[in-house]
């Protein structure tokens, strides 16, 4: 029956965009009823249906603009001007539209967050969603309410925030408004800490939505979180979630995530990252991928075979690297460089500390003897479709983004150094000279 309603979804979409005269003499319920539809496909890893999306949404929005408050008597049309408000569209009709309705109650109260949103102001939206309750409206209604309230809620109300991502999943299965509701999930669980809520927003999304042109949003932000909680989250998880992605896919997650771990600092991460994208560099490609030498021979780039990682970085092509990553390259190698050199006040020391236990060094990786010239790579992975601007159902907003904890200091050694407080001095100092290039890359954190 499912197939059935999507067939003819299709086929209305398809009138829609050869015949507008015949679109606007449809119903606004109608007309938005096939706009769920095609989302649904989206949903179901349908690219082609994006471009279609963006049609319908335009010529909803002319009908609506060209709808009499009679239309609107028909419960069914308002509720679909309501649905039309909470996926994003045009504020300069939702507020001409609901000036000449005369609403009472929820759908009053609603209407005019629902204009708020539209106009950026989510502090007078945020005030009333959260007096709503989406398990009592409309079950057309009810998810759309829940999914926007999260947006609008999520910085400065995570919990709640979560609690109606929780609702709109749950009140629509099978959706794009499930798929962005697990998605968007990935974000607040690290902002509230919760790693038993990533690791189970993470495993349902590639179960079910890694076919979605939004899934390379949901790599981004899951990487993300995972380095955010870099001291808690568990390795074994990542690999549960990339066990259910191609060699390809998960290559390029951990390649992400060991670049991000290498900018933060956080060598247990990196070395756990860099040996996994190594791996699967070397069963996808005939030659080593050199993005995943540079971040492995970073885990180890203090260690005490620090000549022999230098050796692996000069023998890198510089060509076959991003303009960031060449910059990590060049970092990583100033650092190797100085490490070479005798500290200046280890002499002070007159004995070293046992060492405490570190994660295990990543060995020194060496390209190959005769590596094959390739183009530059792109900013882009290749992991899934390119990022497409989240306009799916409500347009992303910078407030909804968790602020960033501050960073940690790095820490005194990398995995295999003996711990020496006077040399820790030293490669702190050495460090702080390449203040310039943090510089340069802390923008990528945000990537």
């Amino acid at each position: 029956m499912r197939v059935i309603a999507k067939l003819a979804a299709v086929l209305v979409a398809g009138m829609f965009l050869d015949n507008s005269a015949q679109a606007a003499a449809m119903q606004p319920y109608q007309m938005v009823r096939s706009l769920q539809r095609v989302q649904d496909r989206i949903a179901d890893g349908d690219h082609a249906a994006l471009p279609m999306q963006q049609k319908l949404l335009g010529i909803i929005d002319g009908r609506m603009r060209n709808a009499t408050p009679e239309d609107f008597e028909d419960e069914r049309n308002l509720q679909a001007l309501l649905i039309y408000g909470l996926s994003g569209g045009n504020p300069k009709t939702l507020e001409l539209l609901f000036s000449r309705l005369t609403l009472e109650g929820k759908k009053a109260e609603l209407g005019q967050a629902i204009v708020h949103y539209a106009l950026g102001d989510y502090a007078s939206a945020r005030a009333t969603l959260q007096t709503l309750d989406p398990k009592t409206l409309p079950p057309e209604v009810g998810p759309s309410v829940a999914l926007v309230s999260a947006t609008v809620t999520a910085r400065d109300n995570p919990l709640f925030a979560v609690k109606m991502l929780d609702q709109a999943r749950l009140l629509s299965p099978g959706t794009l408004i499930e798929e962005a509701a697990l998605r968007r999930s990935i974000p607040l669980a690290a902002a509230l800490n919760d790693t038993e809520r990533l690791s189970r927003a993470s495993e349902q999304y590639v179960r079910r939505y890694l076919r979605s042109p939004y899934a390379t949003q949901f790599v981004d932000t899951f990487v993300a979180a995972v380095v955010e909680l870099h001291d808690t989250v568990d390795p074994t998880m990542v690999d549960e979630i990339t066990a259910q992605m191609s060699d390809e896919q998960a290559r390029i997650v951990y390649l992400r995530l060991a670049r991000k771990s290498a900018i933060e600092g956080y060598d247990r991460l990196l070395s756990f990252a860099a040996m996994k994208a190594m791996s699967y560099s070397q069963t996808t490609e005939g030659e080593s991928d050199p993005r995943a030498i540079l971040y492995a021979n970073m885990a180890s780039v203090t260690s005490d075979n620090v000549d022999e990682v230098l050796a692996a970085l000069n023998g890198l092509d510089a060509e076959r690297l991003s303009a960031p990553d060449r910059e990590l390259l060049d970092a990583a190698k100033t650092i190797a460089k100085a490490v070479l050199d005798e500290p200046r006040h280890t002499s002070a020391v007159s004995e070293e500390p046992a060492p405490t236990p570190a994660p295990a060094a990543v060995p020194v990786v060496t390209p190959a003897a005769a590596p094959v010239a390739v183009q530059p790579e792109p900013q882009n992975d290749p992991l899934l479709p390119d990022i497409i601007p989240d306009a799916d159902l409500i347009p992303d907003l910078v407030e909804t983004q968790p602020e960033s904890a501050p960073q940690e200091p790095v820490e005194a050694a990398f995995p295999g150094d003996p711990i020496n407080e006077a040399a820790d001095a030293y490669m702190l100092e050495m460090r702080s000279k390449l203040d310039d290039i943090d510089a340069l890359l802390e923008k990528e954190t945000g990537q």
